[in-house]
């Protein structure tokens, strides 16, 4: 299922890129993605194989007049309708947005540290990331106290750990191999 939302997901991208829409369709994209998690009946009704495709259109319809989103989003829910995956709607908004930021050159930060950043440790922090790594990077922060002291830093599937935690638990490895 993970490589039909990242089609999707590539195929709304490309269309948004092309047309210089890229902050309207993402912003539409989670409007609809809201509406459509807190509707279990919106959900039923959009899953199910005895309803028409023309009531789903119809319905779609209505919920993009009432969101004001544009014809992109339209035309592409309907997609998502005609092919029978609405299902995968929370998944192809989340790796929209994914795909997004990578064709941006943005990267997700999230540090996690023993204690409370100061403004200028963040700045700094974000400034060698985007050193690092060559690209814009998004921050987001949390306190682990089980750290000890340092913090821990995930992009992607890359980790970068230099907590207090991490370098006892080396030295402890070192010292029980000599």
């Amino acid at each position: 299922m993970k490589s039909a939302s990242l089609q999707y997901a590539n195929a709304l991208a490309d269309i948004a890129l092309a047309q210089g829409a890229t902050e309207p369709t993402a912003r539409q994209l989670n409007d609809f993605g809201t509406a459509y998690a807190q509707s279990a009946e919106l959900r039923t009704f959009l899953a199910s194989p005895a309803v028409t495709i023309e009531a789903k259109h119809a319905v779609i319809e209505k919920i993009i007049a009432r969101l004001g989103a544009s014809r992109i989003l339209r035309n592409f829910l309907f997609i998502i309708a005609d092919s029978h995956r609405t299902q995968l709607l929370p998944e192809i908004i989340a790796t929209f947005q994914q795909v997004l930021r990578q064709r941006q050159g943005i990267a997700e930060a999230e540090i996690s540290s023993a204690v409370e950043l100061s403004p200028a440790q963040k700045t700094e922090f974000a400034k060698t990331l985007a050193r690092l790594t060559g690209k814009k990077i998004e921050t987001k922060y949390s306190l682990d106290p089980a750290l000890i002291g340092g913090a821990v830093v995930r992009i992607g599937d890359t980790i970068y750990d230099g907590s207090l935690r991490n370098r006892l638990n080396e030295l402890r490895v070192r010292l029980a191999a000599e």
